[in-house]
């Protein structure tokens, strides 16, 4: 019994250092292996500098090839160098230096496409659709986007000397901007849509994205409202921990709000809701689409798992994975996914597969087998497998082709400038309109323009062309496939007929920000918003509560 004892311990000792000795070689064949992979890069780099028929760019192979190593991981661990630093703070902060608009290549050349209000561009009189020439007299023509937005931003309290070319003027227009600090708003647009239902749109998680959202939510219960829907379609998410404050507004203080899982025991963390509710009864409706990602789907998910918002839209994106950022020398550092997040349920929202994706980027088909069922506060059954469902859905209805080819030709962009130019001025948004006789103005203003474009059927007779020719039945239905191209044959006129209520819309909402900016984009689009609209009435029914105690589909 004795011996028994003592070969049982030694055997386990043997075990316990069999183990030991097992990671240690891992973890020595691992150093190995990437130091001899360091030496062979190098190796390589030293030959091509030395014997490299032409003169190589150390730096951009570098970078290149670090990005090439990071496809391999997930689309989010990126490598940021110290030139794109300033873009990334802006990404966390919503803030930088510079003149405070947003730029566009067209042709040859950068134009304005929206100044952001009472900032410097547009204060300093920089309209939507100028073209930039020059500036501090350099040439800009065929400058990139990126290059010219690395000229436009600078230190607060620098001047900047554009000349620019404006519609209806043959002259070059010079303008002297003073750059400032540039703060963009988390929180654009917050109203009351009727006596006792108040509106947000959030479009990121920046720093102050919580607070904005904290001072929109007193200001609009002060107006009234007792009903609230947050709006967080093609959000594509930001901090974390602005998410969980968001949701602590409206969920008792204690409740777990989403917890993260990593590798290195350090980035599992919870995040519970930390201080005193603003209000935890009042209705809430929220709008996602499959551009709302991340930050946005804590939001979503968390509000859906308690049980505490009906959620209307579409399929969420599906980025469960957080990411860390590591300095990693040279003022440069690296964004890598650290742990994923999972919502109260216990679900990740992450979507199995995200390198394939359905054509509007939403979360593609996933077997019923890969899916797992959890439970929401009340009971509701959620599932995991990519993103959030809405509690109501509602299909994707793809733009028509020649809508398409309008705003990518910049003829609806072209139109508004145009517009705003015949219309100094026009009365508030509310009372703004774009009739019928303005519409037959805008189709006679396409006649003169050249731009191509296929319809859906056109795209679809293509396909059927391709199989059948694949199948060898090409000869066989040549005629058919010829009376169908006829038939088909996209027609300008008709098409603007057709596509009337869609490109109208467009139309208003481009003109509507030549007067009032993003601001009065946004609420040009809220006066024929079906999901907002659909929401409203959802909050003054009792299908509200219903919708919260039944199941998810």
């Amino acid at each position: 019994m004795k011996f028994n004892k003592q070969r049982t311990f030694i055997l386990t000792v043997f075990l316990g250092l069999a183990v030991v000795f097992s990671f240690a070689f891992d973890k020595d064949k691992k150093d190995f292996e990437m130091s001899k992979g360091l030496d062979l890069y190098y190796s390589v780099l030293r030959e091509l500098n030395m014997f490299y028929v032409d003169t190589i760019q150390p730096e951009k192979l570098i970078k290149a090839s670090i990005d090439a190593m990071l496809e391999e991981l997930d689309p989010y661990t990126t490598y940021i160098p110290e030139t794109d630093m300033q873009d990334f703070k802006f990404s966390t902060t919503g803030e930088y230096g510079g003149i405070g608009a947003l730029i566009a290549q067209r042709d040859n050349y950068v134009i304005i496409s929206d100044p952001y209000e009472g900032n410097p561009a547009q204060k300093s009189g920089l309209k939507a659709g100028d073209k930039l020439v020059k500036a501090n007299g350099e040439d800009l023509k065929n400058k990139k986007v990126s290059d010219v937005s690395d000229i436009l931003k600078g230190t607060p309290g620098t001047k900047l000397n554009l000349s620019v070319e404006r519609y209806g003027n043959s002259k070059l227009i010079d303008i002297e901007i003073e750059r400032e600090k540039i703060v963009i708003s988390p929180v654009p647009v917050f109203q009351m849509l009727s006596d006792k239902v108040g509106y947000i749109r959030l479009t990121s998680f920046t720093d102050k994205a919580s607070k904005e959202m904290m001072n929109a939510v007193l200001y609009l219960k002060n107006e009234g409202a007792e009903s609230l829907i947050l709006d967080l379609r093609s959000n594509p998410g930001g901090i974390l921990g602005e998410a969980n404050k968001i949701v602590n507004m409206f969920v008792p203080k204690g409740q777990t709000v989403v917890f993260t899982k990593g590798k290195v025991s350090q980035w599992d963390k919870v995040y519970k809701a930390t201080q005193e509710p603003i209000d935890t009864t009042m209705p809430l409706a929220v709008l996602v689409n499959s551009e709302s990602a991340s930050a946005s789907e804590i939001v979503s998910g968390a509000l859906q798992d308690l049980d505490r918002a009906v959620i209307l839209g579409r399929r969420t994106f599906g980025k469960g994975l957080v990411q860390a950022t590591r300095p990693i020398g040279y003022n440069s550092q690296i964004k890598l996914t650290s742990a994923k997040y999972y919502i109260p349920s216990g679900r990740c929202i992450q979507a199995l597969d995200y390198s394939h994706r359905n054509e509007d980027g939403s979360v593609g088909k996933i077997p019923d087998t890969l899916i797992s069922e959890f439970k929401t506060k009340h009971g509701r059954t959620v599932k995991d497998g990519g993103g959030i469902v809405p509690d109501v859905q509602y299909d994707y209805s793809k733009p028509g082709n020649i809508t398409i080819a309008l705003m990518r030709d910049y003829i609806v962009f072209d139109y508004a400038t145009k517009y705003y130019t015949e219309h100094p001025e026009i009365s508030s948004i509310e009372e703004f309109t774009f009739s019928e006789a303005d519409y037959d103005h805008f189709k006679a203003y396409v006649a003169d323009k050249e731009f191509s474009y296929e319809t859906h059927s056109e795209d679809a007779l293509k396909e059927l062309q391709k199989m059948a020719k694949l199948e060898s039945y090409e000869d066989l239905i040549a005629d058919e496939i010829a009376t169908l191209e006829e038939k088909l044959k996209h027609d300008v006129s008709r098409d603007l007929d057709v596509f009337e209520k869609e490109i109208t819309e467009l139309l208003r909402i481009e003109i509507a920000k030549r007067y009032f900016y993003q601001k009065g984009g946004y609420l040009e689009s809220l006066k024929d918003d079906k999901w907002v609209n659909q929401a409203v009435e959802l909050l003054n029914s009792e299908e509200y509560n219903s919708l919260l105690t039944a199941s998810v589909k």
